[in-house]
């Protein structure tokens, strides 16, 4: 069995002891995603769970700094790089889990697929093929957006 890569502990330690509060974001950083997500967008957003929301506000907020030329559209892929967990419906433990023991179950499968998941349901709220391309984890931004999202 391939062990994770240490910096992947790190990062997954890290964000599992951050999604332990149950606080939501900060005012601010929902206007700033408010900025960026078209009123369609932010219906799939609000359907994550406040953890959720608070991650992938700090990892759009590192590739807006470190993408400046960035877009609306690549801005709002990074906001939504998670949503597709929607569907697994797995809460932080769920996650651990199934971070150890693989896609044994439906849900579980649906937690490893979550970035094309997250790519149709962008797509079918309408959302820009920039977008939709960057939550799938493809197009010239997509390294920059997994390198914030491990940070």
């Amino acid at each position: 069995m391939k062990m994770p890569h240490p910096a992947s502990l790190a990062h997954n330690a890290a964000r599992f002891f951050t999604s332990l509060s149950p606080a939501p974001p900060a005012v601010d950083d929902e206007i700033w995603v408010d900025r960026h997500l078209t009123r369609r967008e932010r219906t799939l957003w609000i359907q994550l769970g406040n953890q959720d929301r608070r991650h992938s506000v700090a990892v759009a907020q590192r590739f807006a700094a470190a993408r400046p030329r960035a877009g609306r559209a690549e801005i709002a892929g990074a906001i939504l790089h998670d949503v597709g967990k929607i569907e697994c419906g797995l809460g932080t433990f769920g996650r651990v889990v199934a971070t150890l023991v693989g896609p044994r179950t439906d849900r579980f499968r649906a937690y490893f697929q979550h970035e094309a998941i997250g790519a149709r349901m962008a797509a079918a709220v309408g959302s820009d093929p920039v977008t939709v391309e960057l939550i799938d984890g493809r197009g010239p931004a997509a390294a920059e957006l997994r390198s914030c999202d491990h940070a």
